[in-house]
């Protein structure tokens, strides 16, 4: 036991040294929607996405009392006694997207995450008005959500993203040299390329926009003079920008980097290593594995995890890469449609998938292997399909039936021997007297 002199010297020397007299308790971090006043004119804020990719909408302001949101949907040019709320309170129906895998019909599409509504593989039949609001329809912020949809794959590496698409401007009937409107193709920057070593596939989106200073000053952008062509800026007047709209885009074009080299293990786990007679290499990099089962003949939907619209991904089956637009088009340049293909929102789609489609399954963020995925595709039968209608039944039966034949031939042979037995042995009985 050490002398109680000791113990009081060593108290002492803690209460009196720097670094307990400078230590505080770490502040609470500051409610980031107290930063941010919601706007006394509800405004709608336009959006533009390619169909297929999860849309998230973060709510960016509301009262600090409110404790959970409730998100709103209306189509455009609705009134609003069609409003209707997409949740719960609580939004109850959650589905977080960085858990593969998310396929089928996808029931609950719609989540609430963080105040934020998250939309699953988008559709066109999505877009509209998005507020997000109260149980008691106090509404804080709003998003003009244009969802549109591309059409076939196609390369074009000579457009730089800069570049647009115009059509010819519609003049003012009145005689003004200026004109009502444009409509064209806006182009984001190439992606990165989506895998490293064996060859990739670098993705950009093309957009239909309209520029016009006619716009509906309730709904905003960045410059008011611009918003998407599905958007409830547009007005009703101008019909030409509904018949001349464009299709969104999705240009595909090849690209091959190398895998970056690992970074080399801290000095003290290489001690450590040498220490216990192992090599000092790089340590092999592991991806998180998932399992999924699925059953057969039924549309199947799976996303990488952590995945966002923005992202390049790419998906192997095995070692095996799968491309974008080797898969859509044949080699005489017609558009098809692949069973397993990867769609616009980085989706491995199978329509629909089979049993021979079990095996390994890997997916890549911006250039890296991100998740293993071991799938597992089963036969089943559904309440409406009999037994008789399955694709296999004619194969069971005859493997059946043949078991029986063979069965009953070896049963028909054993009595036939054992009749020859008897018949040998009572004549030898008979013979004997």
């Amino acid at each position: 036991m050490p002398p109680p002199a000791l113990l009081l010297f060593l108290l002492l020397f803690l209460l009196l040294s720097a670094g307990v007299q400078s230590y505080e308790a770490p502040e609470d971090k500051q409610d980031v929607f107290a930063e941010k006043a919601c706007p006394a004119f509800l405004t709608f804020m336009n959006a533009a996405y390619l169909a297929g990719v999860t849309v998230e909408l973060p709510c960016h302001c509301k009262p600090q009392q409110v404790q959970s949101v409730v998100w709103f949907f209306q189509k455009h040019r609705s009134s609003s006694e069609q409003t209707q709320s997409l949740t719960d309170l609580h939004g109850n129906k959650l589905l977080d997207p960085r858990r593969v895998p998310h396929s089928g019909d996808l029931q609950s599409r719609f989540s609430i995450r963080l105040f934020s509504l998250l939309i699953f593989r988008a559709g066109t039949e999505d877009s509209g008005v998005y507020v997000c609001g109260s149980a008691h329809r106090d509404f804080f912020y709003a998003y003009d959500l244009d969802v549109q949809e591309a059409g076939a794959l196609s390369y074009r590496p000579r457009l730089s993203p800069e570049d647009r698409i115009r059509d010819p401007a519609v003049r003012d009937p009145q005689g003004s040299a200026r004109p009502l409107y444009q409509v064209f193709t806006s182009f984001g920057p190439w992606s990165v390329c989506d895998r490293c070593g064996p060859p990739g596939e670098q993705v950009r989106v093309g957009l239909c926009y309209v520029q016009s200073r006619f716009l509906h000053v309730r709904y905003r952008r960045a410059n008011q003079t611009v918003a998407s062509c599905g958007s409830g800026a547009v007005p009703q007047a101008f019909g030409g920008v509904r018949r001349s709209r464009r299709e969104a885009k999705l240009e595909v074009r090849s690209c091959q980097v190398p895998c970056p080299d690992p970074a080399p293990p801290p000095s003290k786990t290489l001690a450590l290593m040498r220490f216990l007679g192992l090599s000092s290499g790089p340590l092999p990099v592991e991806v998180p594995v998932f399992y999924l089962t699925h059953p057969a003949d039924r549309l199947l939907i799976v996303g990488c995890p952590g995945s966002r619209p923005n992202m390049a991904v790419a998906w192997d089956r095995g070692s095996e890469p799968i491309y974008r637009f080797a898969d859509s088009v044949n080699r005489n340049g017609s558009s098809t449609n692949p069973r397993l293909a990867v769609d616009a929102g980085h989706h491995l789609v199978f329509t629909p998938a089979k049993t021979e489609d079990s095996g390994v399954y890997y997916c890549w963020l911006q250039g890296r292997q991100a998740a293993e995925i071991r799938l597992l595709v089963y036969a089943h039968l559904g309440r409406r399909q009999s037994v008789t209608s399955h694709p296999d039944f004619p194969v069971a039966l005859r493997m059946v039936l043949r078991s029986y034949a063979v069965m009953a031939a070896v049963f028909i042979l054993l009595l036939l021997v054992r009749a020859g037995v008897r018949h040998v042995r009572d004549a030898a009985e008979t013979h004997d007297d």
